[in-house]
């Protein structure tokens, strides 16, 4: 027998309550509860339903090694490959290059089932044809209902599918429209089952709100194996692979790319992007970030004024602002310099976002060298986590960044022992 239910679903967090409320108990947002109509099943109790029981040590491991797509990557910033019946969400801003990728990603595979929602044939096509895309290797879908994928799926056996884009496709089976909640979450579920079932590896493409953040219920993250955010400055060049998630492998594995007219070109050594048109002046400093298991050089600036205001303004651009305020309370305290009266302004060049704390001492040394307006050597490289007395602590993987940063041609100043040694290292 059916029953008609009505429950409350956090957008945010995706927990479910029987009445509404103005803010959520779970994770404390405030008017995210949406109203969702469902149908509840009521049979007999203890009928177990389609269960399957067995011993875990009986369970054979089957199916194919990761699919290779030939991107290095984006392989990289996945695992080494797509695992074969996974479901991974790519998530970004609009015109970041989401569909570009994903379609460059198709034509390398040996048979690919794209199907789009958001984009005419007509449209796919241009852009492939700009690409330079394999045409031949792929099978182009255009509608909204998702579920027609089941039979086609049967008939061609592709070893990819992609669907663009999540919000944008719908059941006919729900009353509700594409794009909301109840659209995103069951359809959601219907790709997962048929990537389980089928053993065929599924692409989903997201989209993401003003903060940032992917739209849609938080169940859609969780009900993926693995998701993949695609980051960058709209007008720059670098692109951001960023793996935030993956049940199959490490998380925060990153793949740089290149955003240029012939589509997305693989960059093998991301701090020669970073560092291409550094200039050796006042603010300017190397440090060396860790993304995932890979050290990349990038450049740090900083611009140091005089306040017009009573307030002094902090500002930065891929550093966490909390951060740098506590950063310029210890310069100022261990060093002397008042930066009570000036406005501090950082950037981490090329659209890279850091929120490790080995680029503490870089973040510093670039305050410091704008205030002074004097530059540090050209070749100088630091790394340390700066503490709340001054002293400057070494961090994960030291060697390796150093390694790096040789390879490079950079050198690690080592004498640096608290901040006040920075003021020493700067060119008379």
């Amino acid at each position: 027998m059916v029953k008609n239910k009505t429950i409350y679903l956090c957008e945010s967090c995706g927990n479910e309550f029987s009445a509404w409320s103005g803010r959520c108990q779970a994770c404390g947002e405030w008017n995210t509860l949406k109203e969702l109509k469902v149908e509840k099943l009521t049979s007999k109790a203890g009928t177990g339903g389609n269960v399957e029981i067995s011993n875990l040590s009986d369970v054979v491991v089957s199916g194919a090694s990761r699919i290779k797509t030939g991107i290095s990557e984006f392989d990289r910033a996945i695992g080494g490959g797509i695992v074969p019946g996974s479901i991974i969400l790519l998530g970004g801003e609009p015109g970041i290059g989401k569909s570009t990728l994903l379609l460059e990603v198709a034509g390398k595979i040996k048979k690919t089932l794209y199907f789009s929602a958001e984009e005419s044939a007509n449209q796919i096509s241009m852009r492939s044809k700009r690409l330079g895309v394999d045409e031949e290797n792929i099978t182009l879908m255009t509608g909204s209902e998702v579920s027609s994928l089941t039979s086609q799926v049967a008939k061609d056996r592709p070893e990819l599918i992609i669907v663009d884009s999540i919000q944008t496709v719908y059941l006919e089976t729900y009353d509700a429209t594409p794009g909301s909640i109840v659209q995103v979450r069951e359809c959601g579920i219907y790709l997962q089952q048929l990537a389980k079932r089928s053993g065929i590896p599924i692409l989903l493409i997201g989209h993401v709100t003003k903060e940032g953040n992917l739209a849609g219920p938080r169940i859609l993250e969780h009900l993926v194996d693995a998701v993949l955010y695609l980051e960058g400055e709209r007008f720059s060049e670098a692109r951001i692979l960023r793996n935030i998630k993956n049940r199959f492998g490490a998380t925060n594995e990153v793949g740089v790319f290149a955003m240029q007219e012939k589509g997305m070109i693989e960059v093998k050594n991301p701090s020669e992007l970073f560092l291409s048109e550094k200039q050796d002046s006042p603010g300017s400093v190397i440090a060396v970030a860790l993304e995932g298991t890979r050290p990349i050089l990038i450049e740090i600036q900083a611009l140091v004024v005089p306040t017009h205001f009573g307030y002094p303004k902090r500002t930065s651009s891929g550093f966490d602002l909390n951060r740098l305020n506590l950063l310029a309370a210890v310069i100022s305290k261990k060093t002397g310099l008042n930066l009570s009266n000036s406005d501090i302004y950082l950037n981490i060049v090329g659209g890279m976002k850091v929120n490790e704390p080995a680029t503490d001492l870089a973040v510093c040394a670039s305050i410091i060298s704008s205030y002074k307006n004097k530059p540090f050597k050209k070749d100088s490289v630091f790394i340390g986590e700066v503490g709340l007395l001054g002293e400057i602590r070494k961090v994960s993987r030291q060697k390796d960044r150093q390694k790096e940063a040789q390879n490079l041609g950079y050198c690690l100043i080592e004498n640096i022992q608290d901040l006040s040694d920075i003021l020493k290292n700067l060119s008379n």
